[in-house]
């Protein structure tokens, strides 16, 4: 199977590609080319581990490009689109690239696939595109109410892809995932901030009152659901993806310091909330569960594991910290 991924060199992007050629994935692969735009969240070092495998290929460019995915989108068996702009924050104080990346170049990505008939796609979401709950859990048939400009342009996205399958028949799924954690995840995000900044000897900024809940997925567990989609997932069809582990701020952040040996008093910093920002996150991935998937790694297991790589490579993550 030729597999092409999109933002490839991103966090779960680049998991995804080191785990189709390791064969953790069990896929049967006899290529796998990356195109990826290398944006401040995109990094050929995340892919230094299989960059001298053969079957690896990399070419750097905009999802939005016709013209480029013209010459690297044919030939493939499977496209997994992963490129995207991510954080939320800055989608709050820039939404444009946002829109640019995860509306226009969605499309772009879905027209391209289309001219050269790709057999199987599937467009990465996020549980984002729901708002908020305050009890219970979202099924995937539940209405789309993104509360941040991020949010909103991965519904886009999402609808542009529904929109391609029932308008022309293309075999494209969608997965929505709760909140990824792991190794060579960008140190704006909530746990690698909170550990790198620790061992800085910084203290962690919480938002407003901490008690925003969310569900936390390993990236390991993520790519194998995203597997499971890729070979037995119904086309037209979105899949979420939960951990299985919902947590609010002040909990996750009371762990994290149990781990790193810290007390609460010294080392947390109440800020001012985030605009817009959502109260509690919560999928039902029953769905995707009937097809195989469950989560294999437990938080308590994971977190340390997590700690433990970002205290390990240091020279990964020090250039990238602001």
């Amino acid at each position: 199977m030729r597999y092409l991924v999109t933002g490839g060199a991103g966090f779960i992007g680049s998991h995804y590609v080191r785990s189709l050629l390791d064969g953790s994935l069990g896929a049967e692969v006899s290529r796998v080319h990356v195109l990826d735009k290398l944006t401040y969240a995109g990094n050929l070092g995340n892919l230094a581990p299989i960059a001298d495998d053969p079957r690896y290929s990399f070419v750097q460019g905009d999802i939005a490009d016709g013209e480029l995915l013209d010459e690297v989108v044919p030939g493939h068996d499977v496209v997994v689109n992963f490129a995207a702009e991510t954080h939320v924050d800055r989608s709050i104080s820039g939404p444009q690239d946002f829109i640019l990346t995860n509306v226009v170049g969605t499309q772009a990505v879905l027209d391209a696939c289309r001219r050269h008939e790709i057999p199987r796609i599937v467009h990465i979401g996020t549980d984002e595109v729901y708002g908020s709950i305050e009890s219970g859990s979202w099924a995937e048939d539940a209405p789309l109410l993104p509360n941040s400009p991020y949010a909103a342009s991965k519904a886009a996205g999402e609808l542009l892809a529904r929109a391609y399958h029932r308008t022309y028949g293309m075999p494209v799924s969608t997965t929505r995932c709760s909140n990824n954690y792991g190794p060579y995840q960008f140190p704006e995000k909530v746990i690698p901030l909170f550990v790198t900044n620790l061992m800085d000897d910084r203290k962690v900024p919480l938002y407003g009152d901490g008690l925003n809940v969310r569900d936390w997925l390993h990236v390991d567990d993520h790519i194998r659901g995203i597997q499971i989609v890729v070979e037995r997932g119904e086309p037209g069809a979105s899949y979420n993806i939960g951990g299985g582990v919902e947590l609010n701020n002040r909990e996750l952040t009371a762990i994290i310091l149990e781990q790193m040996g810290r007390a609460w008093d010294d080392w947390v910093e109440l800020v001012e909330d985030r605009l817009g920002h959502d109260r509690r996150y919560s999928v039902d991935d029953s769905r995707i569960r009937a097809l195989g998937y469950s989560p294999s790694r437990t938080f308590e297991q994971a977190i340390g594991e997590t700690i433990r790589w970002y205290r390990d490579n240091e020279s990964w993550w020090r250039p990238l910290k602001g």
